[in-house]
């Protein structure tokens, strides 16, 4: 299916994305426990008219597909960039240890700083996923050659460990619901002030990975090509590590634990535009947010007025996808 892609001028591939994205932007609006009409999702997005659907618009529904927005593209160019910088075909966020670490950080925040404002938050996330990501690549690199493999059965061993203790934590503490509302992985609540604090992180992130995607092409390719064409690998590793945890941890202060939207994404990018990541990483970020208002709007409507977990969604999706790849023997589409 995705040969048929291939043929496409990257402006057509443009073209079709942006169609996508605000077809499935006005769905995610329209639909869900209460119905509206697309002359409320009007009144909502361009006047200052005030009535009861246009109120749930602009205060519940609109906010929270904005927040699908900014956690679907951040977490796929995470994922894009970590399999590119990895040359890891199974590379994801929530797969190497980046959610897990995030969350248990979380979890101790809601325990020991249960008033803490968005902006702790977000810091405590981003020094969660950093102690993630260090724990998996650390146990990974005790060996002289990482295998592909390896790092995923690390990073899986790893995000038990830190999903117990984060258990461990509730329990002791009896906090465990207000810890347990985060591993939903969905977008309840969210509020104009949360996006306020989080859309630049995530906004920087992306536009900074968009600055150095041409060495990444080239890390992805081969380290010793990158070396002689006279790239900093080391600085740029650093850097691009620094984005994917900004990116990561930012996402789960938002929405909890999220797996597979970083692997599946960049995976379907590449088998329609190919390889170059100069193109990969905005085209992640148009599929990444395409695919999670897709999840949220079925989150929302299949068992409406009840939410269904937008992780157990993309979990539903991603696990198939993942073992798909497995069995190419890490090969990608």
């Amino acid at each position: 299916m995705l040969d048929t892609f291939k043929g496409l001028s990257k402006k057509s591939h443009l073209l079709l994305g942006l169609s996508l994205f605000i077809a499935m932007f006005f769905i995610a609006l329209r639909f869900g426990a209460k119905d509206v009409i697309l002359s409320d999702i009007f009144l909502a997005l361009f006047t200052n008219k005030a009535t009861d659907a246009v109120l749930v618009l602009r205060d519940i529904r609109i906010p929270r597909e904005i927040g699908a927005v900014l956690v679907g593209s951040a977490m796929s160019v995470a994922g894009a960039i970590m399999q590119g910088m990895t040359r890891n075909p199974l590379a994801d966020p929530g797969l190497l240890g980046l959610s897990a670490g995030a969350y248990l950080t979380l979890s101790l925040s809601v325990v020991l700083l249960p008033s803490a404002s968005m902006w702790l938050t977000l810091i405590i996330c981003f020094v969660g996923a950093a102690l993630g990501a260090l724990l998996v690549f650390g146990l990974t690199m005790t060996k002289k050659q990482s295998s592909v493999f390896r790092m995923v059965l690390a990073g899986a061993s790893i995000s038990t460990l830190l999903y117990a203790i984060s258990d461990g934590i509730g329990l002791y503490f009896n906090r465990s619901k207000d810890i347990a509302s985060w591993t939903a992985g969905g977008l309840i609540g969210t509020q104009w002030s949360q996006l306020w604090t989080i859309a630049p992180f995530i906004f920087c992130g992306i536009v900074i990975a968009m600055f150095f995607s041409k060495q990444l092409t080239v890390l992805s390719l081969n380290e010793d090509v990158a070396i002689g064409l006279g790239q900093h690998v080391t600085q740029t590793k650093i850097i691009l590590f620094i984005i994917v945890i900004v990116l990561s941890g930012a996402s789960v202060a938002l929405v909890g634990n999220m797996t597979f939207l970083g692997l599946m994404v960049p995976h379907i990018v590449r088998g329609m535009i190919g390889r170059d990541y100069r193109y990969i990483l905005p085209f992640s970020a148009l599929y990444g947010a395409i695919f999670m208002l897709l999840a949220d709007t079925l989150g929302r409507t299949l068992n409406a007025p009840f939410e269904t977990s937008v992780a157990a969604i993309i979990a539903l999706i991603g696990l198939p996808f993942f073992l798909m790849i497995v069995r190419r023997g890490g090969h990608g589409l």
